[in-house]
């Protein structure tokens, strides 16, 4: 029985402040809640837990409110745990008659690596190689990465615990599933390059702790190359001493185990530095003498020897929206390279693959490129030597619909037959399979789980205006009874407004549980493609960084103003949400245009610019935000940074702070500093827009197990539905414009 007594009122806890006012470069800099930084500080502890107490006690009253509908706890977690119940499988990675794929059952809390092969008798097996949850019954493991060696007999495999994502790498025996090597520690997001025979491999790794500043111990990569059964600490250095501290590096080995290249970006810098050597030459695997490809270039590179000899550029240095080049290996440089294909005047190029007759027979007889366009995925076809497009329907390759591709996979050992993953708002992953001998594409592999029923969706793709002139693209889902024949909204609904504008992370269509349980319910989801991105190339990317950044902000603030304006929602019905970068936005958004949005969910978000870089990688990021050091770029930051931009006695949104106190990328200070100062400064009343902190630990900001995703998923969609009006339309049918 619910208890039908009136809930207690919401108040904040006080928060330990200090006058503080530090001199930056002759402008004062107000860092009133500094303590907060530090999560051993008694004070923060106790702060924290008085955080806890209060969001707890809004859940109590939101669980109330919700029973018996839709967005009731045990509801909402159940049909979250249907949509999610497909589960997942990636294209395969063949090695000779096996193939791995990744694979998650929809009762599943982790991905495991399967590898199916021939059972001797005209079938096929499968067995399981790693399954996080058997590594780690509490669910805290989580699978980084994987890299079966090119014979398939052997998988390097690298995992991490408590949400760290610092990796550790395992090799197994395939064959037997026992661990031959590691563990070698020190291994986040490092590729492993395997060299032929599998007795050896080249990895990244940091320098050891005592080797480098308490401070730096993040960074300060380099390329190893390790023997199969001995210490990792007699690893060969093959690469990059003496470059920047910050580098991440690339590395990948040609099938013949000739060529080795290694690439290089400071940070997440859109700028790619590129070498190869010839392993046959003096100095051999242990010292290969490297050559430039692309050093020092204001532009991103990557590079790859083919099954015929030639190297292979796909770069966007004259091309922001990419091309593909190609030369000889041994005369690498850019003043050798020959465009294969050309930069698109508006679509931009993702991936390409070449297709042969297998074996002996190298030489390509197709070329097939992915491209996507305003967000949308094309695949075309092309003439392996001139990079000529297929004439009229021939040159494109048939999708299932307006949607988004992963992947162009092929046999190692070459062939006519290519693997690619697609999905779009309403679909699943799934993994296709294009034969070049017949011009077929046939539905390869669907995910292990049954495809939940679906609501009749509708998905389109508007176009707004931002404040310089520029065109900004969004799509809008909504149920089908709730518009018009022509696609327009019967009523204003509830909307939830994501977006992320940074890092050239592109947002396409793709499979969300949270957004379709949402629209399901009677709400709008809209997806905005914003400046930052990467989904109309470099040149979208750079407007919305640095000193441009603000332009990511009014992208934003634009798309909102249009649905309000078209009639899909009202001020009081809109909520902003977003997660990291993401989490900048929605820091910006409720801070400079508070009258905007009745909610927002902000997740593991970046919210002190001025102090970002001095935790977590935030020093990586300082060719996407600016450098705090640097006066020019530090008014910059503090031209939005929403820590500094709250003002007091504003009426703020309602605001749900989501933090993972397992998280190494972004500090949880950032969010519990601006709670404190939204919970201080805001005159809206805490029952009616309250600012929440919801901690969670053993979980950082990467992947997380799926009765977790679930949880975090409900709660978040149960505050946006709780403030924007829909929990309460939902539970007594009343959704406005329904049929």
């Amino acid at each position: 029985m619910t208890d039908a007594s009136p809930p207690t009122a919401l108040a904040y806890p006080t928060a330990p402040r200090e006058d503080l006012v530090e001199d930056l470069h002759g402008r004062a800099v107000a860092d009133p809640y500094r303590r907060l930084e530090d999560p051993q500080d008694p004070a923060t502890v106790a702060w924290s837990a008085e955080q806890d107490a209060l969001y707890a006690a809004y859940r109590r009253r939101v669980a109330a409110a919700a029973d018996g509908g839709p967005f009731a706890t045990d509801a909402l977690r159940a049909r979250l745990g249907t949509l999610l119940g497909a589960g997942f499988v990636s294209a395969p990675a063949w090695r000779g008659e096996r193939r791995f794929v990744s694979r998650r059952a929809g009762d599943q809390e982790h991905a495991v690596v399967v590898v199916v092969e021939p059972d001797g008798s005209g079938g096929e097996r499968e067995r399981v190689l790693v399954d996080p949850l058997r590594l780690d019954p509490a669910g805290t493991t989580t699978l980084d990465a994987w890299q079966p060696s090119k014979e398939g007999h052997l998988l390097a495999y690298q995992v991490s615990s408590g949400g760290t994502e610092e990796s550790v790498l395992h090799v197994l025996d395939v064959a037997t599933g026992e661990l031959v090597d590691g563990p070698v520690d020190r291994a986040r997001y490092s590729p492993v390059a395997w060299l032929p025979g599998g007795e050896a491999f080249y990895y990244v790794r940091r320098l050891a702790p005592d080797l480098v500043p308490a401070d730096e111990r993040q960074y300060h990569r380099r390329v190893w190359l390790h023997r199969l059964g001995t210490s990792p600490e007699r690893d060969v250095e093959v690469f990059g001493a003496g470059l920047d501290r910050t580098n991440y590096y690339g590395v990948s080995v040609s099938r013949d185990g000739r060529w080795l290249i290694v690439s290089a970006s400071a940070g997440t810098a859109p700028r790619t530095d590129v070498w190869i050597a010839d392993l046959t030459a003096p100095g051999g695997v242990e010292a290969p003498a490297f050559t430039e490809v692309a050093v020092g270039l204001d532009a991103e590179v990557g590079a790859w020897v083919g099954r015929d000899g030639r190297l292979y550029v796909h770069t966007d240095l004259d091309a922001p929206r990419g091309r593909v080049c190609v030369t000889d290996p041994t005369t690498p440089g850019v003043a050798h390279w020959r465009t294969l294909v050309a930069q698109d005047d508006a679509a931009v190029l993702e991936d390409v693959a070449l297709l042969d007759g297998g074996g002996d027979d190298t030489a390509p007889v197709l070329l097939v490129a992915s491209w996507r366009r305003h967000s949308v995925s094309e695949v075309t076809l092309h003439d392996p030597a001139t990079g000529e497009r297929r004439p009229g329907d021939a040159g494109v390759l048939p999708l299932p619909g307006l949607g988004s591709i992963s992947g162009l996979v092929t046999r190692p050992e070459g062939g006519t037959s290519l693997w690619f993953s697609y999905t779009d708002h309403v679909t699943v992953p799934r993994v296709h399979r294009y034969d070049a001998a017949t011009g077929e594409v046939t539905l390869w592999a669907t995910p292990p789980g049954a495809v939940p029923d679906l609501p009749d969706v509708r998905a389109r793709q508007v176009e707004v205006t931002s404040a310089d002139g520029t065109a900004v693209r969004a799509f809008v889902l909504a149920r089908a009874d709730r518009l018009d024949a022509a696609g327009r909204p019967l009523a204003p609904a509830p909307t939830v407004l994501y977006g992320y504008g940074g890092f050239q992370v592109s947002l396409d269509p793709a499979y969300s549980a949270s957004t379709l349980a949402w629209v399901e319910a009677g709400g709008v989801y809209v997806v905005a493609n914003l400046r930052g991105g990467g989904e109309e190339g470099e040149e979208w990317h750079r407007a919305g960084m640095r000193g441009a950044k603000q332009n990511v902000f009014d992208d934003l603030f634009a798309v909102a103003e249009h649905l309000v304006a078209q009639g899909w929602t009202t001020t009081d019905r809109l909520a902003v949400w977003g997660g990291s970068n993401g989490g900048l936005l929605v820091g910006a958004a409720v801070t400079q245009r508070p009258d905007l949005w009745a909610a927002a969910v902000c997740s593991a978000p970046l919210l002190d610019m001025v102090r970002y870089q001095r935790f977590g990688l935030g020093v990586t990021w300082t060719e996407e935000y600016g450098d705090a050091a640097v006066p020019e770029e530090l008014d910059w930051l503090l031209a939005y940074s929403p820590y500094h931009r709250v003002v007091d006695a504003t009426a703020y949104p309602a605001v749900l702070f989501t933090v993972f106190e397992g998280d190494t990328r972004v500090d949880p200070l950032h969010a519990r500093k601006l709670a404190a100062a939204l919970q201080a400064a805001t005159s809206s009343d805490p029952d009616d827009r309250p600012v929440l902190l919801r901690r969670e630990t053993g979980v950082g900001h990467g992947g997380r197990a799926l009765s977790r995703t679930v949880a975090l998923s409900a709660e978040q969609l149960q505050f946006v539905a709780d403030r924007t009006g829909l929990l309460d339309a939902s539970r007594s049918g009343t959704e406005e414009g329904a049929a």
